[in-house]
């Protein structure tokens, strides 16, 4: 039988297209981040290729992980499934080749984690953006605790984190979470433009400079996984939790008791 993938992978002179193929939402699975993990890796040893632009057909860009009981991470029996997650997700920031994320409809979640693995991020002003573990009654994971103040800065990441309040793409750009906004039509466009200003450059340089500018992200990520881990373990199983994931479902405030 026939193995189907979760991505497609094509290219256009010096940059790949890694697609995406899970509409409309583009939940995450492990085998969704290990394929784009293993096809990055591929692509590190192709010297024909200098950047990367990350995509995704559908609706959303990648609405994080389906924490529905009949979700790939739902119940409350996920310690296997974070970890084994954790562990292809951390190999995405061990990459080469600058990568660039287009980003259509909403990011949510883990989804913003797997946006913050690209070094560029396009996106719409109809894009939207959330890290709403608090109100799902969880804590963040996929590395996301660091990536994420490394890009907005701590103090405006705690809130994004502490509120779980949705932000759209010209709020999004204000705070560098995104590097360009455009038309949505526009932006594979202009993740490929971007890319390309990138590969005229030599490219040995850009892996070089790529290298020094992430220098400890890959270890300061796996490092602060385990907590992550460990917390979203000990929270899925709360009361809190459930109602928070029946609330977010049911696109109501959660009615917490803190337990």
């Amino acid at each position: 039988m026939p193995v189907t993938l979760e991505i497609e992978v094509s290219r256009e002179g010096h940059v790949a297209l890694i697609e995406i193929c899970r509409p409309p939402h583009n939940y995450f699975t492990i085998k969704l981040i290990r394929e784009i993990g293993d096809a990055l890796k591929a692509l590190d040893e192709d010297k024909d290729i200098r950047a990367v632009v990350l995509a995704a057909r559908g609706s959303s860009f990648c609405a994080g992980a389906d924490l529905k009981d009949n979700g790939d991470f739902g119940g409350a029996d996920v310690s296997g499934r974070f970890g084994a997650l954790y562990d292809v997700g951390a190999e995405l920031l061990r990459t080469k080749k600058p990568i660039i994320a287009a980003m259509q409809g909403a990011a949510v979640g883990g989804g913003v984690g797997l946006a913050l693995v690209a070094d560029f991020r396009v996106a719409s002003p109809s894009s939207r953006f959330t890290v709403n573990f608090v109100k799902l009654g969880i804590h963040p994971g996929f590395g996301l605790t660091v990536t994420l103040p490394r890009v907005v800065g701590g103090q405006k990441a705690a809130e994004l984190f502490l509120t779980g309040k949705r932000i759209g793409g010209e709020e999004a750009l204000a705070i560098g979470l995104i590097d360009r906004l455009v038309p949505e039509e526009e932006l594979r466009a202009a993740a490929f433009a971007l890319a390309n200003e990138i590969t005229v450059n030599a490219p040995l340089a850009i892996i070089s400079i790529r290298e020094t500018l992430r220098l400890g992200l890959y270890e300061a990520a796996t490092e602060r996984m385990e907590r992550e881990r460990s917390e979203q373990v000990r929270l899925r199983v709360t009361t809190d939790a459930e109602e928070g994931i029946r609330a977010v479902t049911e696109r109501r405030d959660g009615r917490f008791i803190g337990g």
